[in-house]
């Protein structure tokens, strides 16, 4: 009998390429289970417990989870940043603007040392 074990390679995330929200999908690739027998199970839910319960749980789960990174994540760094973009984006573009800005001062720096007169003379001297 199979155990329901989480793989431990990747994360619970809804899935892009699920029916409805990807919620079952996300859930059968996490626990390495068929999505077609968990849509069954809460196809089934649905009648034993009735519609607005289960359908309601769907909707929790599906505001809960996190959806699937377009790209895999390869890194920490990668993992972290994909982290606060999922939970806040303004935080992560504020990250990025920042970065961005230092990237811009740097090369600005290495610009202005290229470019001024002591470069200029330092070569003709080193010839």
């Amino acid at each position: 009998m199979k155990r329901f074990k989480p793989r431990s390679d990747r994360g619970l995330y809804r899935s892009r390429n699920g029916a409805i929200a990807g919620v079952c999908r996300g859930l059968a690739e996490y626990y390495d289970f068929s999505v077609f027998w968990l849509r069954m199970i809460v196809v089934v839910l649905m009648f034993v417990s009735g519609f607005w319960p289960v359908l309601f749980v769907y909707f929790v789960a599906s505001l809960v989870m996190k959806p699937e990174p377009v790209r895999p994540i390869h890194n920490e760094d990668e993992q972290d940043f994909y982290d606060s973009y999922v939970h806040s984006r303004p935080n992560a573009a504020r990250r990025l603007k920042r970065r961005f800005k230092n990237l811009e001062r740097r090369l600005q720096r290495m610009e202005d040392t290229v470019t001024g007169r002591e470069w200029e003379w330092e070569q003709k001297m080193n010839g």
